[in-house]
C-alpha cells in the first residue's frame, strides 16, 4: 500500500517519533532516509511512502497518532 504524508499537525511536532514512525512503518527504509523524509514533511512537503500490507492498520493508527495526514495512493 502506498501513502502520501500531506502534513503534520501537532502542535510541537517530534522529529524523532516521527523519524522512527517512517522507519518503522515502510518497506525497505533505513533511517536515515526516514529523517529526511520527516524533515521534507515537517517543512510542508508531502512525502511518498509503501508500507507493506500486513501492518497496515497499525500503521494508519501510529500515524494518526503524530497528528500526521495522509492520503492513500493504493
Amino acid at each position: 500500500m502506498e501513502l502520501k504524508l500531506l502534513s503534520c499537525d501537532a502542535q510541537r511536532p517530534d522529529k524523532r517519533a516521527i523519524t522512527k514512525c517512517i522507519a518503522e512503518i515502510s518497506a525497505n527504509m533505513n533511517e536515515s532516509l526516514a529523517n529526511e523524509l520527516a524533515g521534507f514533511l515537517l517543512e510542508g512537503d508531502a512525502v511518498d511512502i509503501e508500507i507493506a500490507d500486513k501492518t497496515s492498520g497499525s500503521a494508519l493508527r501510529a500515524l494518526r497518532k503524530l497528528s500526521i495526514d495522509y492520503e492513500i495512493i493504493e
